[in-house]
């Protein structure tokens, strides 16, 4: 390769040979960088190294592939972004700030798996989920966590941060033709702090917190956009594998960091509780001169095969906790205490707070929860109070400091009527409630912004102050108004302008054919959320047959109980609800029903597997059940079908005995997926 030699003056089978060894050069030199934070050569011999292989392209068009480093950043603007479904459920961390429930995991833990224990731990990044898909080493695709899931593709967005490899390294371990990847996109607090000086320099508004930030950039249309933010990407987990297998989280780490990755530092492995704790004490105490947030550590079962054991509820992993840090908290005074209307119609008592900064970031309002809470706190306007941000987010009056010397006025008491609409409120419990559900604006605007919020209908600009925009101007008195709406009307709006008045009413539009478990959570339905929206849809498979369906039937649904059940029957009964539902289906808008349910050779057949397998990893044993409508679960019962038992099988085996399941080792069990033609 001779750099001497003028681009132009390249035949083709020369520059093919250049442009391989100069992207090897380059991505060579971005790990070293990005990864293993070594350097060999200056920024400056960096970019002529770039520069050339971006003159070869442009002379070459042909041979410019979607892997090579050029191709970062380039992408036309997108009008939305798309909805991926995930490879595997991408799950939440139950947490705690117990040490008491540290020690209820770590026992049940013991007691649940065979053999002793070891727990990888790392600390509990602040930052955005990302699933990333390599296909034969090549990134794929990108996608946000989202409900779990499915989530937004982002992959144009995620390929301009220069620490997630467009192609994997494959010199110490090779790539696998499938490999799901979790990590979390993050911005560091100085890049953070440099962003935000940036911003009110040019008169614009800075950022809260860098997570914030980060996700802000990752969810930008235009590309070009993410890649003037100063991001980095951390690996921390396989979801799916194909062609090889792990035997540990540990070893899974090292494969991240061979394959290009940066993955998390300074994890350590343990055995005992006592470890556990002092690693959390020695985050904690540098927690505030750390360049990145974190909010307590993930303690997670290191044997791979033992998680698969534990298993999972529909919303957590059983093998992980993650143990959070107690919340920051500040001094300052409560200025004023007033009331916000809900779209359920729940009155909130609001603390307005002298500004103080909290966590780095500034907090003027916290909640003070409902009227009960109120009491108990006993807290008054002009009190001194402690407040802390719960989760390091969500601010919070956490007690009132005593001041001997000074007269405190009266309790605080709440409205008797709706500040909103002057309706006589109502008890509930701790709760006061309008019930003005139809007439009261406060609800309506809460509506619409839930109806068109991330997981309902997802319709992009249709936020809290546009809300407020449309209830106050009269353009929107119930949510079907919102398909009525045209873009000459938005323009008229304060803060819009032709284009982004276009764009609210496109994004509208485009909501019209809306996944069915997405609308049934936009409605708002009490005690039912993202994850009851999904399995209501599943069940009924359509919308009509949600609206009729009496509590037995809905109780046929996992996990809905009576209250539940008589909260959703009661919600669609009501005359008003109906003819608001009907008035939006008369738009135009049709849920989509969930694709039908997979048919195989398993189906209906429930399988648990204990021990070790030797020609095919749990993952992918699981997933050829799966595949034939079969379903795995993690303990045996008596609606088990199959017990698979391999090497050093344990307790479930001596169940699956005791209650007469059909038990087959590993060459049985390869015979019955044979035999419906499953492998092959």
């Amino acid at each position: 390769m001779d750099s001497s030699v003028p681009p132009e003056t390249l035949d083709r089978a020369a520059a093919e040979a250049e442009v391989e060894a100069l992207r090897a050069e380059i991505r060579r030199h971005d790990y070293l960088y990005h990864v293993e934070a070594r350097p060999e050569i200056s920024d400056a011999a960096y970019d002529r190294i770039y520069r050339r292989l971006q003159a070869i392209e442009a002379r070459f068009p042909d041979l410019v592939t979607p892997d090579s480093p050029t191709q970062r950043v380039g992408a036309e603007p997108r009008d939305d972004l798309p909805t991926i479904p995930h490879l595997a459920p991408m799950l939440s961390l139950d947490s705690t700030q117990k040490e008491e429930d540290l020690r209820r995991f770590h026992d049940r833990t013991v007691k649940s798996v065979e053999g002793a224990v070891q727990y990888l731990l790392e600390p509990k990044l602040d930052g955005l989920s990302i699933e990333l898909v390599y296909l034969e080493g090549v990134l794929d695709r990108a996608v946000t966590r989202g409900n779990g899931r499915e989530g937004e593709g982002v992959t144009e967005n995620i390929r301009t941060i220069r620490s997630v490899p467009l192609r994997l390294r494959a010199e110490e371990r090779p790539s696998p033709p499938l490999l799901s990847i979790r990590g979390e996109v993050l911005m560091s607090l100085s890049a953070f702090e440099s962003l935000n000086q940036e911003l009110v320099e040019k008169g614009e508004e800075p950022f809260a917190n860098p997570r914030n930030a980060a996700a802000g950039a990752i969810r930008q249309l235009d590309s070009a956009i993410t890649a003037s933010r100063p991001l980095h990407f951390l690996a921390f987990n396989v979801l799916v594998v194909e062609g090889m297998g792990f035997r540990s989280d540990e070893e899974v780490l090292h494969a991240l960091r061979s394959w290009g990755l940066r993955t998390p530092e300074r994890v350590r492995l343990v055995s005992e509780v006592d470890e556990i704790l002092r690693y959390h004490e020695e985050f904690a105490l540098e927690r505030d001169s750390l360049d990145y947030e974190i909010d307590g550590i993930v303690i997670k079962v290191n044997d791979l095969d033992a998680r698969t054991d534990l298993g999972s509820t529909s919303r957590h992993p059983r093998w992980a906790l993650a143990y959070k840090f107690e919340p920051r908290k500040e001094v300052t005074r409560i200025e004023r205490i007033a009331v916000q209307v809900g779209r359920t119609g729940v009155l909130t008592p609001v603390a307005l707070l002298r500004p103080v900064e909290v966590g780095g970031v500034t907090v003027s309002r916290a909640s003070l929860h409902n009227r009960e809470e109120l009491v108990r706190k006993d807290v008054r306007e002009g009190d001194l109070v402690r407040v802390q941000r719960a989760g390091d987010v969500i601010p919070q009056v956490v007690e009132r400091i005593e001041e001997p010397e000074r007269e405190r006025p009266e309790p605080y008491r709440m409205p008797e009527r709706c500040p909103n609409c002057d309706s006589l409120l109502v008890v509930r419990g701790p709760f006061t409630v309008c019930p003005n559900r139809f007439e009261c604006t406060a609800q309506l605007k809460g509506r619409i912004v839930h109806f068109g919020s991330r997981h309902a209908l997802d319709i992009e600009g249709l936020g809290e102050e546009t809300a407020r925009l449309l209830v106050g101007r009269g353009l929107v008195s119930e949510l079907a108004h919102l398909f009525d709406l045209t873009a000459a009307e938005l323009e008229a709006l304060p803060g819009f302008a032709n284009k982004s008045a276009e764009n609210l009413a496109a994004a509208i539009s485009r909501r019209k054919n809306v996944p069915l478990e997405r609308f049934l959570f936009g409605l708002g339905i009490p005690e039912v959320g993202v994850a009851v929206s999904h399995d209501l849809a599943r069940h009924f498979r359509g919308l009509e047959a949600v609206r009729a369906a009496t509590r037995e039937e809905l109780e046929e649904v996992p996990g809905i109980g009576p209250k539940m059940s008589e909260q959703i029957v009661a919600f669609f009964q009501d005359e008003r609800v109906a003819a608001a539902i009907d008035a939006v289906l008369e738009r135009g808008v049709r849920p989509k029903p969930p694709e039908a349910a997979r048919e195989g050779p398993l189906d209906g057949r429930k399988f648990v597997f204990t021990g070790g397998l030797e020609s095919l990893t749990r993952a992918e044993a699981k997933r050829l059940v799966e595949g034939a409508a079969g379903t795995v679960t993690s303990s045996v019962s008596g609606e088990t079908d199959v017990v698979v038992a391999g090497e050093d099988a344990g307790s479930k085996l001596e169940r699956a005995r005791d209650l007469g399941v059909e038990i087959l080792d590993e060459e049985g069990f390869l015979r019955l997926l044979d035999s419906h033609g499953i492998r092959s």
